[in-house]
């Protein structure tokens, strides 16, 4: 099947669970849909769970995770994400290897030897049983136990300690970030063989960003591109090929089973850091390389939150939450006429009622 970027755009934001229908309705589904869904701020995260469930407040969404349906580890690239708590160990053992591979040379660099942190993944297993600490404790209870740490070891030893499927990240205390044993909150673990794993990592990303590329989906999940052809394969006929613009793509066929909509006049106000901007390799269908260095200004690696029309990047915009109000400044990136601008605005009001506050936008 040959698709216009369109229909492909079109087709895209349905499966990022942006357009209706919405085949799932709560966060657990969400999450299990996408397979992992980029979290490594806690703020873009929330929303990025909110703008998929229409109604929900940071409330509701707080309360889900604490009911422990998704948590967060480091599964993959070496990143943040919100993943189904019954799958973190196998997407540990799957993506992570080869992000730990580079541990030593990290120690290295920060002069943390092995045994130093070998002891201290066993120092928090034992503070951690049956409690949830801040990182704040965390980093107390190695220091009570004897480990002295420079600049960088606390954070790379917590991270070494979910990466080796020890602990992973509970939801906030107020503002303090939260540790607690990852066999406490995901007791009774998925194990799929290899080739299996393989296989529902490629269903779940294609199901939730295709049509996307082969390359796409191994960058997202940091695969070698043998082991993400070898998950396609795994995939079998729950899998399906398209061509967009004349570039393969693939895509999840039950995606195809109705016409594509045109998505000219749909609007979108979504977080940093969201799967649409992080799930892909190539951006050229959203955006353009100027509209691109305005996402990421200085390609310092933070991803400013989006508004998109029809797909397309359209603008970006920041929000200060006060007492009374979330001012929302927005910087078009392309021209926008009083309508249009009308429908930016509109997009933004769900944002606002998910965080219980009326929004005061200001244009830049």
């Amino acid at each position: 099947m040959d698709l216009t970027t369109t229909q492909a755009l079109a087709l895209r934001m349905r499966s990022l669970l942006l357009t209706p229908p919405h085949p799932v309705q709560d966060v657990a589904g969400v999450v299990e849909w996408f397979g992992a869904m980029q979290a490594q701020d806690v703020a873009s995260g929330l929303w990025s769970l909110g703008v998929r469930l229409p109604g929900r407040t940071v409330g509701d969404v707080t309360a889900a995770l604490e009911r422990r349906e998704a948590i967060r580890t480091w599964p993959m690239r070496g990143t943040v994400h919100l993943v189904p708590p019954a799958d973190a160990r196998w997407m540990l053992e799957l993506m992570g290897t080869r992000v730990l591979a580079g541990a030593a040379k990290r120690r290295e660099t920060i002069g943390l030897s092995e045994a130093t942190a070998e002891k201290a993944v066993e120092v928090l297993a034992t503070a951690l049983q049956g409690r949830r600490l801040t990182r704040a404790e965390c980093l107390a209870a190695l220091a009570d136990a004897g480990i002295e740490l420079g600049p960088q070891m606390g954070y790379h030893i917590l991270w070494y300690a979910s990466q080796k499927a020890v602990t992973c990240i509970a939801p906030h205390l107020g503002k303090e970030q939260t540790f607690v044993l990852l066999d406490e909150w995901a007791p009774e673990p998925h194990r799929p063989e290899r080739t299996e794993a393989l296989g529902i990592m490629a269903l779940r990303y294609f199901r939730s960003h295709g049509p996307a590329t082969r390359a796409d989906f191994a960058r997202w999940t940091g695969l070698t591109m043998t082991d993400a052809k070898a998950g396609i394969a795994a995939a079998g006929d729950r899998l399906t090929t398209v061509r967009v613009a004349g570039t393969e793509m693939v895509v999840d066929p039950a995606l195809l089973e109705t016409t594509p909509a045109e998505v000219a006049g749909d609007w979108a106000a979504l977080p940093g850091f969201d799967e649409y901007v992080l799930g892909y390799k190539d951006r050229s269908l959203m955006m353009t390389d100027e509209q691109f260095a305005a996402v990421v200004p200085g390609g310092n690696g933070v991803f400013r939150s989006t508004l998109v029309r029809g797909g397309r990047v359209a603008g970006t915009w920041t929000r200060t939450l006060g007492k009374k109000a979330v001012t929302v400044d927005i910087q078009p990136l392309t021209d926008l006429g009083p309508a249009e601008r009308a429908r930016a605005e509109e997009a933004l009001q769900p944002y606002a009622a998910f965080v219980g506050l009326p929004a005061q936008i200001r244009w830049s």
